[in-house]
């Protein structure tokens, strides 16, 4: 791969942002519902093309999702974006009851999620969406990795009718995927293979994965490389999968470990036990820049292969 240093690092903000423009430019449908974050959404090139569909509600987030869930009611297709950590807290019972209770037709986009906001500290942390939305039935949970599936995912959504959470990075991130990838919901994509251990990766924690996988090859051990973009529904097939054909599995997310590796583990504990490690947050995290606060937590390439030696060690 590519060393860290030399590649180039995107925004999958821009991609989002163009990507709902041409979305709404073919369907009349499509509106954008926002709480005063035009700008943290690089949402402004939209307002200007087409201000009668922004909907800027300011800092009201439960009154954004209830207007959503009205406007996909009367046959619009609503994309919400906020910061993940305003959206999926401050609204929640709106997401539950308003959108995925009722099965509206609504796109929830959480904006900079994870630690990206990480010298704001806890409160702008969005660690916990993955947790919480993936309790409901019926939401589709999302996590892109690059921009090509950023822009393949929002497409998706506009297509798929009923709710979706999809995580848009702000940290920026290198192309993971070639030209001719291919989105599917709820399937795992295997970036490499393996028959040591497996790691799985989503959103932007997938390089790391890859860079780890790097580390080990260099030392012989051969790792399974997951990426999983759909946290809900998971694709339990391709865990089971790795269980049975692998030493162990590391799961790893800029999210708490009860996100993507709590969905490992339950599937693992109800077809095919084996040996789990789960390399996220476990408690609030402090401040600091994101790749600090990853890296403190063990998400550096190096962390995620060490966990990997222990797997392979047993």
């Amino acid at each position: 791969m590519t060393s860290s240093a030399q590649r180039v690092l995107h925004d999958c903000r821009d991609t989002w942002a163009a990507t709902l423009l041409s979305l709404a430019e073919s369907d009349e449908r499509v509106v954008a519902v926002v709480n005063d974050s035009i700008g943290s959404s690089k949402l402004g090139g939209f307002e200007k093309v087409l201000p009668e569909r922004t909907i800027n509600v300011g800092i009201a987030e439960q009154d954004m999702v209830g207007i959503a869930a009205g406007l996909a009611n009367g046959g619009r297709i609503p994309f919400v974006s906020a910061a993940g950590c305003f959206l999926t807290a401050r609204a929640m019972e709106q997401i539950k009851a308003d959108v995925v209770y009722s099965q509206y037709n609504v796109k929830l986009i959480g904006q900079s999620p994870g630690v990206a906001y990480g010298d704001l500290g806890p409160t702008h942390h969005s660690i916990e969406d993955f947790a919480w939305l993936r309790a409901l039935p019926g939401i589709v949970v999302v996590a892109p990795a690059d921009p090509r599936e950023t822009e393949q995912v929002i497409r998706w959504a506009a297509r798929h009718e009923g709710p979706v959470y999809v995580r848009v990075s702000r940290m920026g991130v290198p192309d993971v995927y070639p030209e001719d990838y291919e989105f599917v919901p709820g399937r795992a994509v295997t970036l490499r293979e393996g028959d040591d251990v497996t790691l799985i990766g989503t959103g932007t924690t997938v390089t790391r994965v890859l860079d780890a996988a790097d580390l080990l090859a260099n030392e012989g051990t051969s790792a399974r490389v997951l990426a999983m973009p759909t946290v809900s529904p998971l694709d339990a097939d391709a865990v089971i999968a790795a269980a049975r054909e692998t030493r162990g599995l590391v799961t790893v997310e800029e999210a708490m470990v009860t996100g993507l590796g709590g969905a490992v583990a339950e599937v693992l504990a109800e077809n095919a036990p084996a040996p789990l490690h789960r390399i996220g947050f476990r408690e609030f995290a402090t401040t600091g820049s994101a790749q600090h606060l990853l890296d403190a937590v063990g998400a550096s390439p190096a962390g995620i292969a060490e966990r990997a030696r222990e797997l392979v060690a047993h």
